[in-house]
């Protein structure tokens, strides 16, 4: 059989001297992963701020594009897996949440747009994902396969609108999700599906960048088929670039052992080596290849950061908490779980601020949130919950709200701080007649930390450094 893989004259030799794709999810900035690099609030943060001043939000998603492509390459990565250009139309959604810009098409086609322009200062590859939309889904791909029964006019309608902006926008890459389409493939995910991938990605909307799987390991495609099974239908899908498989090894066999039967052809294997190509070339063929790690989290990028989490902050007509300075308070903080909560330890504002003010630190996560409520202290409420993978729910079970209607109904709390999902916040001021002093912030990082509590409290910068010279500006 002839190997006539594709290579342009003037380039490497081959591709054993190709240097490597270096790819993070870093879709709220390299801080995410990186200790020390720009931190940024959850892109619904800009969603938030796009309901006032969408040429404001504008402006940010360009500078968090910018940044995280600058720290990006500082670090080493190449390849930003993000922007997220999901419509997230369902509040019940566990996985893309707040990871979505908004539950508006319009809006998130703007803010995608404007975070890859400002991707494109630097030799960074972007990723729209998770095609054909993920934002309308109530189970978690990451341990199911998620159904969408809707018909082509409304996928047309909504869930294509921001792909569609992001390709004319010149993303470079668009990562599948696993999701089985009623309306375009009654059997196959569309990870696994030509009928998505390469008649509606390539030819309707008329994409030539990398189509790059979501990870092969997750549930809502590894129990579809085999390892080898699903590796082949992938490439026969039309996507270019298989990530995280099971078994990296399994997966490159059965490639080859399909090229070998006939299964996949050798010019199906050319189109995507072209594409990789080419990817590489606008990487490595950049002057912009020394960027200093001296370069990460500068002055105006965290200036950029607390701008957003001060514009995007939402609080109640009730503030705001008066500060009383008598003992046996109780700052009650709920966290999902307690071993996996990085954005929190006793030098944190949401420990250390309410302490100053007299209020005893008690931490529990939702699982043994029941063993609170016998306690019946003046309590300042504060909640991390968002969207994360792997959980299968959006934050709160059944259990969870029994248990917040009790807390609630005993009239303890006297103020509310919740960080990160939106959603709480409505089932809150929904569910229970809610007359209190509350602060919301999308992020939970230190600087929302400190925000929110100075919020609540009604507290000056020079009150907050007299009430303790230990509080850094990165708190306030």
């Amino acid at each position: 059989m002839q190997q006539n893989y594709y290579y342009e004259p003037n380039s490497y030799n081959n591709y054993q001297k190709s240097s490597l794709f270096i790819a993070a999810d870093i879709e709220e900035g390299v801080g995410q992963r990186f200790s020390g690099a720009t931190y940024f609030p959850p892109p619904m943060a800009l969603g938030e701020i796009a309901k006032s001043d969408l040429p404001l939000a504008v402006n940010y998603a360009y500078q968090m594009g910018k940044v995280t492509a600058q720290e990006a390459l500082a670090m080493g990565i190449n390849w930003i897996l993000s922007p997220i250009v999901d419509v997230n139309n369902n509040p019940d959604n566990p996985v893309i949440n707040i990871r979505s810009f908004a539950d508006s098409p319009k809006v998130v086609s703007e803010l995608a747009k404007a975070f890859i322009a400002g991707s494109k200062n630097y030799p960074a590859l972007t990723t729209a994902k998770h095609f054909p939309g993920h934002g309308d889904t109530s189970s978690d791909s990451h341990l199911d396969l998620p159904i969408i029964s809707h018909d082509n006019e409304r996928l047309e309608s909504l869930e294509l609108v921001p792909f569609q902006a992001a390709i004319n926008a010149n993303v470079d890459s668009v990562m599948t999700a696993h999701l089985l389409i009623d309306a375009w493939d009654k059997e196959n995910p569309a990870t696994l599906s030509r009928a998505i991938l390469t008649d509606k990605l390539r030819e309707k909307l008329g994409f030539n960048g990398l189509i790059v799987t979501d990870a092969l390991i997750m549930g809502g495609v590894a129990k579809f088929a085999d390892a080898e099974e699903i590796a082949m239908k992938a490439v026969e899908a039309g996507a270019d670039i298989l990530l995280m498989p099971d078994n990296p090894e399994i997966a490159i066999n059965s490639v080859y052992n399909a090229v070998k039967s006939g299964r996949l052809t050798v010019a199906r294997i050319d189109e995507s080596l072209k594409r990789i190509w080419r990817a590489k070339q606008k990487i490595f063929n950049s002057q912009h290849q020394n960027i200093s790690i001296y370069q990460l989290s500068q002055k105006e990028d965290r200036e950029t950061v607390r701008n957003i989490l001060r514009d995007s902050l939402k609080t109640s007509k009730y503030l705001p908490l008066e500060v009383t300075y008598n003992t046996g308070k109780r700052n009650l903080i709920v966290v999902d779980d307690i071993l996996n909560s990085d954005f929190l330890d006793r030098q944190m504002p949401t420990v250390t601020i309410p302490n100053l003010l007299g209020y005893d630190l008690q931490l529990v996560d939702q699982n043994t949130f029941n063993n609170v409520l016998e306690d019946n202290r003046e309590t300042l409420l504060q909640i991390f919950i968002r969207g994360n993978p792997f959980r299968g729910n959006a934050g709160f079970n059944e259990t969870t709200k029994n248990s917040y209607h009790e807390l609630l109904k005993k009239s303890i709390v006297k103020g509310l701080i919740i960080y990160g999902s939106p959603y709480i916040l409505d089932w809150f001021t929904t569910e229970i007649s809610l007359d209190l002093p509350w602060v919301f912030s999308y992020g939970q990082m230190a600087e929302s930390q400190g925000m929110a509590c100075q919020k609540l409290f009604n507290l000056s910068t020079a009150e907050l450094r007299e009430i303790s010279q230990n509080l850094g500006d990165v708190f306030i």
